[in-house]
């Protein structure tokens, strides 16, 4: 008898070990960091200072969500035509760089909320004769690969059939290195970042005022699955929204609150 119990004993206790272990086994592990993809020539949302250093609008956003979530964070740049393929491959964990929400773009990435709004807007050089989009017709138009900029162009089929040239570059730094040269009569991008190079070289460059297709949005893209790492965020940035911080951050790069 004694012997009974002692070997009901043995297997009572094997089998609450065995318990405890599967369920530690399944227990779905803390994430400690965060990598956000971006396209590190696209200030002032994300790009790279005098110093090689990645900084920008949605850099001091992320390191601040990071920082509320306990959260260490990287920026990975990467190639912005390939961005959902880094994204959905796991070599990224989140899309974080003036990225327009769009119904395509939906159907592979789980966005945010919306952030920001985003226009798109033809930029010439001051004194240049294009007054509007009608004026384009003829001209060289340069737009980087991949961007809304060069959606919007590619739909207008109108616009586009007009244009004597439409060069699409692998980022704006060289579009507008060209706009500079002559090389292109015009760049079609998003209002922040034309603005941004306004800013930097007052009376250079100007913008044509009406936007060029709908007004789109920013938005944080994340895997489909990864609905908690987005809810996680968007919490954080509600918080940041009401509390100032992004109000705060938005006045430093932008001189106002333009935050959604």
């Amino acid at each position: 008898m004694k012997k009974i119990v002692t070997l009901v004993l043995l297997l009572m206790m094997a089998g609450l070990v065995i318990a405890g272990c599967g369920s530690a086994d399944t227990k779905t592990p803390v994430q400690k960091k965060i990598v956000i993809g971006l396209d590190d020539s696209f200030p002032p949302m994300g790009f790279r200072d005098d110093k090689n250093n990645i900084v920008g609008f949605d850099i001091d956003m992320a390191k601040e969500a990071a920082k509320k979530l306990g959260m260490e964070v990287e920026f990975k740049p990467i190639d912005w035509s390939s961005k959902e393929a880094e994204l959905n491959g796991k070599r990224i964990d989140a899309l974080w760089n003036g990225m327009n929400i769009t119904e395509e773009r939906k159907k592979n990435v789980l966005f945010s909320e919306p952030y920001m709004e985003s226009k798109q807007l033809i930029f010439v050089l001051a004194g240049s004769p294009i007054k509007s989009a009608a004026d384009l017709s003829g001209k060289v138009v340069a737009v980087q690969q991949a961007s809304i900029g060069e959606e919007v162009v590619v739909k207008d089929a109108t616009l586009k059939s007009s244009l004597k040239d439409f060069k699409v570059y692998p980022d704006f730094i060289a579009a507008f290195m060209d706009l500079n040269t002559g090389r292109v009569d015009a760049v079609v991008t998003d209002e922040i970042l034309g603005r941004y190079y306004m800013s930097k070289e007052k009376g250079k460059y100007v913008a044509i005022e009406k936007p060029l297709g709908e007004v789109g949005t920013y938005g944080i893209g994340f895997r489909k699955e990864d609905k908690e790492l987005r809810d996680k965020v968007q919490k954080v940035l509600d918080e940041m929204k009401k509390d100032g911080t992004s109000a705060k951050i938005s006045q430093q790069w932008f001189g106002a609150d333009i935050v959604k």
